[in-house]
């Protein structure tokens, strides 16, 4: 869950301390080579490599190959066979699994077609692989449809999309969206396609509080992607009957802000410290950023800091706690 920044922490966590936080991307660029600073793309880039490790981020094996490489080129660089040993690709993990055939073809390309690609060339041309693709940016929510089958909502920088198993069944564009309403379990959306055909679809959540949670995660990803300022977002409700139910109003900047602001800075680009890949299958540290193990105690809150302050001009970053699974999130914009 993300927490709602202009409520207390201390309110809208579930479980008991200690809280765990953990900082992420909630949404995510559109064009990631339109933002601004190389900092801002190399925390997409961590974030996305993530889904793909969490299997969030689909891909047919062809592209899964590619977007390892690009990992392996960004993170160890060229291909040395005095470093990398026949096999060296089968030692990281890149996803949830894999085959020893994809792992062969990962390091082919890598060996042969990357050569030469600096860590920012490498970083910009995975996301921009990874932004083609159908599952980009998805958040997803595990429902059940009309019949009884189970279903994945999820909410893109493009629109709203229904997955079931590996295929995409169902997708709407943001401007085609006029409605998100939920009751209890049950969540609809209404649209408008094209020649005025008017569509309802119908899902159900696991329990009424995870149906109020895709509600709010649908009308704040709708404003975020949909409205051209925030002087646009207006409060919302979760039934048209005399405001009963649910009242929700997104806070913060909307993407066209965001972007228009992003291009406005004027600093000297901030510092990049990228974190090398860990070899091993049972620790997956590729998808957890940069590794601090190396740092003293006593500067590591400082390298947090450093890495937060020069991150957010030009995205909007939350903080998640593993444990209670809740996430609290600030306007952070330089």
């Amino acid at each position: 869950h993300w927490l709602e920044f202009t409520k207390s922490i201390a309110k809208q966590m579930k479980s008991q301390p200690p809280f765990t936080m953990c900082l992420r991307v909630k949404f995510y660029p559109p064009d990631p080579a339109a933002l601004k600073e190389e900092i801002t793309r190399y925390l997409v880039f961590l974030q996305v490599k993530r889904d793909l490790y969490h299997g969030r981020l689909l891909c047919k094996t062809s592209d899964a190959a590619l977007l390892a490489a690009y990992i392996l080129q960004a993170e160890i660089g060229d291909y040395d066979p005095g470093k990398h040993p026949d096999g060296y690709s089968s030692k990281f993990q890149f996803f949830p699994k894999h085959s020893e055939k994809l792992e062969r073809r990962i390091a082919e390309i890598h060996k042969t077609e990357l050569i030469g690609q600096s860590p920012e060339t490498s970083e910009l041309n995975f996301l921009q692989k990874a932004q083609m693709l159908e599952t980009y940016g998805v958040d997803p929510h595990p429902c059940k449809d009309v019949s009884g089958n189970p279903a994945f909502l999820a909410f893109t920088p493009f629109g709203f999309t229904v997955l079931q198993g590996n295929r995409r069944v169902h997708f709407l564009k943001w401007e085609e969206v006029t409605k998100l309403k939920f009751e209890a379990k049950t969540f609809h959306i209404y649209a408008n396609q094209k020649e005025d055909k008017k569509i309802i679809l119908t899902y159900f959540a696991p329990t009424p509080e995870a149906c109020k949670h895709l509600w709010k995660c649908g009308v704040e990803n709708q404003a975020f992607y949909k409205l051209e300022k925030s002087s646009q977002v207006r409060t919302v409700s979760s039934s048209n009957l005399f405001f009963k139910g649910s009242r929700f109003r997104y806070s913060g900047k909307v993407a066209k802000e965001v972007m228009e602001q992003s291009a406005k800075i004027k600093r000297d680009p901030p510092e990049i410290h990228r974190a090398g890949m860990v070899p091993s299958r049972s620790c997956p540290s590729i998808t957890h950023g940069p590794r601090l193990t190396s740092v003293p105690r006593t500067r590591r809150r400082a390298v947090h800091i450093s890495i937060m302050e020069v991150s957010l001009g030009t995205m909007r970053c939350f903080l998640w706690t593993g444990k209670a699974g809740y996430l609290t999130s600030n306007p952070l914009d330089a």
